[in-house]
């Protein structure tokens, strides 16, 4: 038995591909072979960033006790849950139920059915040389019982996914979300609930959409409060911009380092619109940062996104990010170094381990220019310190919020290199990922991975197409999001009005999964619900509007239930309640470029825009609906009914502020 993982597309994967474990990859010839055998599979799925899987990586499966226990009693399967969302969804379904909490790294034990029997998270060295010894001997002593438990638990399973019933999200149940998140919120630090806190990203986009439609000033003090409490935070990357996965503490002090793609798409977008409400000068600060993070450290020379920077570095988690005083000091100076340690909350005693603080900037220094010069400084000799490893394969889902993030941000702020680069990314994925009219879940190195679209591939992908259309007006990227759209609507809707994750022609699993609510990103049923919201407002589709209204009343259960794991359903039906606000501009002129700079400010979070020639093919928006005076001029409709067409900036400023 030999390790079959050299060959692998996946980072996580190639990092084990040197274990005594004779690991190989999730498919059939794993599960034949343990029928053959008449063995369990065990199955550990992970991810490339992840501090506790190098912790296991190193402890176990580098080592050759383990391994001959492994390989002896089972067929070891390897899966990256970035890769294969779908995999990991429904066994961390089963890790859920059976332990009552999830996490990586995933260890289960299947049936060689891939019904499963026992599962776990991360297990130290001793521990799993037990459970190892005491699975076995179940499988051989006792196979009938774990056999009849593989199966009791695979039918619970199944009928977890059963779709609820529909619930509306109008404004009454809004308003309760709202409620509800303020309950739990942190008013010292900001963030709802305890540690570890993750960026609660999309439920902020929520309470932003909130606060634009009704003027809640509760809903903005949450979003604000948050907002300043992570950037003003380690979780932070005060001298390179972007955010870590998550603070293990309440104030946002100490990150867990991983940075992940999605979480700094998501969040750029939740700055940027607070920026567009507040003109706040923090937001639109870490707005930059956190674009030029994404376009400097991963971006892939095929233009796509790279999926996240490790937590460790050489196996030290925080090596690269982490100062003493004495480190400051050897880089600026001793006057400089004092300074900047007081400033960056560096202490002698530490707030991280070994003596080393991360970086705070609680309060904006006196001197801005000194600053920029000592953080240029800091990064330039943080850089050359040892690196965290990049995993670079680019996933469909994640890279669909990129280009909605950098297209928006660009557009917004005249950054036309971040709209460039949205256009780069999306001209990528098309080209590559798009296989015989079906979408790949990622590719690495330009060539595209065997792994099928899963639910929010689709989403988020439409969602960036969308966004970039807007910054563009480019009607390429409406047709493509259009044809998007149509194949999930084909392949994966359940007949309920929600999404399973996965298409009705994909790989069959035991149970066919179907996230029912946001976690770190939008599920599938959510990121479509926007989506298609969208779509319908820029094409006038029913059939789509109608497709939106069914996927968010699909999410209302959980939305009702805990708004924390429903953020993005309550976004798009914040959108919903709104709109559609249909801004049409004809014409090409500097008076219409000025009624766009006009409209893209506009906080409504049903707002979808158009701009050009009244007679270009392609702008449904700009049909029938013409110059007025040989001059720019703005259609502003609402719910498909339009205002007098307007031809200055203060008429259009007057109508928006009408319908927001």
């Amino acid at each position: 038995m030999t390790n079959r993982l050299a060959a692998a597309t996946s980072p996580y994967l190639l990092q084990h591909a040197d274990n005594p474990v004779a690991w190989q990859e999730w498919d059939e010839a794993a599960f034949a072979e343990a029928r053959e055998r008449d063995v369990p599979v065990l199955l550990s799925v992970g991810y490339a960033a992840c501090h506790w899987c190098h912790v296991m990586a190193h402890e176990s499966f580098e080592d050759a006790t383990v391994a001959e226990a492994m390989n002896r009693g089972f067929v070891p399967v390897k899966v990256d849950r970035e890769e294969r969302p779908d995999i990991d969804a429904i066994y961390m379904q089963a890790t859920t139920a059976m332990t009552g909490g999830g996490g990586w790294p995933m260890t289960c034990f299947l049936t060689p059915t891939g019904q499963p029997f026992f599962c776990g998270t991360y297990y130290a060295r001793p521990q799993f040389l037990q459970l190892l010894a005491a699975v076995t001997d179940a499988w051989t002593q006792r196979q009938d019982e774990v056999l009849a438990s593989g199966a009791r638990i695979a039918e619970t399973l199944r009928q977890a996914v059963t779709p609820g019933s529909p619930q509306t999200l109008g404004p009454t149940e809004l308003e309760r979300a709202e409620e509800q998140l303020a309950a739990g919120f942190d008013s010292r630090h900001g963030g709802f609930g305890h540690a570890p806190k993750f960026p609660p990203s999309m439920v902020l986009e929520f309470l932003l959409r909130h606060h634009a439609r009704t003027g809640s000033p509760r809903a903005l003090d949450m979003v604000d409060s948050t907002c300043e409490g992570m950037a003003r935070g380690g979780l932070y990357d005060q001298l390179a911009g972007g955010f870590a996965r998550y603070s293990v503490d309440a104030g946002w002090v100490v990150p867990h380092f991983e940075k992940m793609l999605y979480d700094n798409a998501l969040l750029l977008r939740v700055y940027l619109h607070l920026y567009r409400s507040t003109g706040s000068a923090l937001a639109r600060r870490v707005v930059r940062e956190t674009a030029q993070f994404l376009l400097r450290d991963l971006r892939t020379p095929e233009g796509g996104f790279a999926s996240s920077l490790d937590a460790d570095t050489e196996g030290v988690e925080g090596l690269t990010y982490a100062w003493s005083p004495a480190q400051l000091t050897d880089v600026l100076g001793e006057e400089d170094g004092r300074r900047a340690a007081e400033l960056l909350g560096v202490t002698e005693a530490g707030t991280f381990e070994r003596g080393l603080s991360t970086l705070q900037l609680r309060a904006d220094p006196d001197d801005a220019d000194w600053w920029s010069a000592i953080r240029e400084r800091l990064r330039l000799a943080r850089g050359q310190r040892p690196q965290p490893t990049t995993d670079d394969k680019v996933v469909t889902a994640w890279n669909g919020l990129t280009i909605a993030a950098l297209a928006e941000a660009g557009a917004l702020l005249e950054e036309h290199d971040w709209v460039r680069a949205a256009v780069d990314c999306a001209e990528f994925l098309l080209s590559v990922h798009q296989v015989d009219g079906r979408w790949r879940r990622s590719s690495r190195g330009g060539s595209a991975g065997h792994a099928a679209g899963v639910a929010d591939d689709h989403g988020d992908l439409a969602e960036g197409l969308l966004a970039l259309h807007q910054a563009t007006f480019d009607s390429r990227w409406l047709v493509a999001a259009g044809g998007v759209l149509d194949t999930a609507l084909e392949h994966f809707r359940d007949g309920s009005g929600a999404f399973h994750d996965t298409a009705d022609d994909a790989e069959e699993l035991f149970t066919r999964p179907a996230s029912q609510g946001d976690n770190a990103e939008p599920c599938g049923t959510s990121a479509l619900a926007g989506a298609l919201l969208t779509y319908s407002a820029l094409t006038g589709s029913t059939r789509h509007r109608e497709a939106a209204d069914d996927a968010i009343a699909a999410g209302g259960a959980v939305a009702s239930r805990d708004p924390r794991f429903a953020g993005w359903t309550l976004a798009a039906a914040e959108a919903a309640a709104t709109g559609p606000l249909q801004v049409a501009i004809s014409g090409t002129d500097d008076r219409a470029a000025d009624l766009l700079s006009v409209a893209r400010v506009s906080g409504s979070p049903g707002l979808v825009l158009a701009l050009g020639r009244p007679d270009e093919p392609g702008l449904p928006l700009l049909e029938g609906r013409p110059m007025v005076g040989e001059c720019g001029t703005a259609y502003v409709c609402r719910g498909f009914v339009c205002d007098a067409p307007v031809t200055d900036v203060e008429q259009l400023q007057l109508a928006l502020s009408r319908t927001t």
